[in-house]
């Protein structure tokens, strides 16, 4: 039977309840509480309206559940698990009243975030809301009718963790609730509370989370528990937290002190080029083409010979050489990180990393496409086919469904056309609002290239194709 509750003041609201942030965040929360650092509790919010699976699951669990981590330390298996207990509550913003209660709160002091990289973003809202759609909108209200309730009294603005893989992700939300404040006319008032007393920090997180165990029942056995939102993950963790005001945050919540890797700096850009690119890069550009040839787990994908060749030459021939630092020890990151996808205890699902494609490829990947180009003056060839894997499994009749955006997927299926394939390229790049930047004008050639590596792929399947954009390289 679940159980461990402490009722401590929940100084923490989270927005978003998935495994990751259970996994990792709220993990070290609860270390962090065992041993006095802090004393914190937690209520999670769903992001977006609906109903929640997993809210549901922990109110019936009084909202505990645990992290099992599984893997290789100093050559052996290693096992472990943690009852997490600083959870409080967890809700859906259909329940108003309870979200007001502690957006209002004068206990509140942190706001951790992770809405995926298509969450940060910026579009029209009526920030008037109490709950308006975007998550920076959602910011802006959150703030706006904080600043009113207390009168704008300094010592009840919040700190901001954002744990979206985004560049410079706390400064970004920052910038975008400053814009919505001003259009929709907050006042300057308002604004300086903004700027003098909440802080929002850049983050870089780092944990593989698998999510449910594959075998639930052996798990539940083996804690002598019946918990039903489990969350399995490896062993490894950091987590840097950077910017001007690091250390300001650092104070009210040390939590370097509780013996975890997790690091407060001026900038965190060095480490995000590092691990965004090279893991999560690596992780959305093979996934697309994974799930293609028919694989189920990263495992798979990696103990493909012909996908982790792949990966690997991508990583070593167009990651590595645009990202700053000593090459020798670059790659030895990466194939540390290498290992920990061969993880014989993490069944990470491909599907679950799927979510959101679109916007992950933009923030992962992108950016290496763009300095590679910089820099040599030519076109990442296998970084592109990743992209057009990805057009290929969010294209009609690939026997996947994407969970993405319905807007995008239904864009992208109304400009197909398996006649023109370089027409279906610009249609989706520089026809809609899917992607951010402009690829074709940044990196020109883009687009004549995606169309090839697609066609390929669906004329003649990922295999193949993967062993065209090989020989791309063997000829040149």
């Amino acid at each position: 039977m679940i159980n461990g509750n402490t009722q401590r003041p929940i100084r923490v609201l989270q927005f978003g309840e998935g495994n990751f942030l259970r996994a990792f965040v709220d993990w070290i929360i609860d270390i962090a509480n065992e041993k006095g650092i802090v004393n914190t509790g937690v209520a999670i919010v769903k992001p977006r309206t609906g109903n929640s699976v997993i809210i549901d699951t922990l109110s019936k669990q009084d909202y505990n559940y645990h992290v099992c981590l599984e893997g290789i330390e100093n050559g052996e298996p290693k096992q472990e698990s943690r009852l997490i207990t600083c959870v409080e509550d967890a809700f859906t913003p259909a329940d108003i009243e309870k979200y007001e209660k502690y957006i209002l709160s004068p206990d509140l002091r942190f706001v951790v975030s992770n809405t995926t990289e298509a969450g940060i973003r910026y579009s029209k809202d009526n920030v008037k809301d109490l709950i308006p759609i975007t998550f920076p909108g959602k910011v802006t209200s959150l703030l706006w009718r904080r600043f009113k309730y207390f009168n704008g009294d300094s010592s009840k603005g919040l700190f901001f963790i954002p744990c979206e893989l985004i560049e410079d992700n706390g400064t970004t939300l920052r910038e975008y609730v400053i814009r919505h404040a001003q259009e929709a006319a907050l006042g300057e008032d308002f604004i300086k509370w903004i700027d003098n007393s909440c802080v929002f920090v850049d983050t870089l997180v780092d944990r593989i989370v698998s999510g449910a165990p594959s075998d639930p029942e052996e798990i539940k056995t083996r804690l002598g528990n019946d918990d039903n939102a489990i969350v399995m993950c490896e062993l490894y963790h950091f987590w840097a937290i950077g910017g001007n005001e690091a250390d300001r945050l650092r104070k009210e919540l040390p939590l370097d002190a509780a013996g975890l890797n997790v690091r407060f700096m001026p900038s965190i850009k060095d480490f995000r080029d590092r691990k965004v690119r090279i893991l999560n890069g690596s992780h959305t550009g093979m996934v697309a083409m994974s799930l293609l040839a028919g694989c189920e787990t990263v495992r798979d994908a990696f103990a493909n010979e012909e996908i982790n060749s792949f990966i690997s030459s991508m990583v070593n021939e167009e990651v590595l050489p645009v990202i700053d630092g000593d090459q020798e020890e670059l790659k030895s990151f990466a194939n540390g990180i290498l290992e920990r996808f061969l993880n014989p205890y993490i069944r990470h699902m491909l599907k679950s990393i799927a979510l959101n494609s679109l916007s992950k490829w933009e923030t992962r990947n992108y950016p290496t496409v763009r300095d590679y180009y910089r820099k040599f003056g030519k076109l990442p060839q296998r970084e592109l086919f990743t992209l057009a894997a990805l057009l290929a499994l969010y294209g009609p009749n690939s026997g996947f469904a994407p969970e993405d955006s319905k807007e995008a997927v239904n864009f992208i299926h109304t400009r197909w056309d398996d006649t023109d394939y370089e027409a279906t390229v610009k249609a989706i790049i520089s026809g809609s609002e899917i992607f951010e930047n402009d690829f074709e004008a940044e990196v020109p050639g883009l687009i004549k290239a995606v169309a090839k590596h697609l066609g390929r792929i669906r004329k003649e399947g990922v295999r193949d194709a993967l062993q065209e954009c090989e020989k791309i390289y063997s000829n040149s």
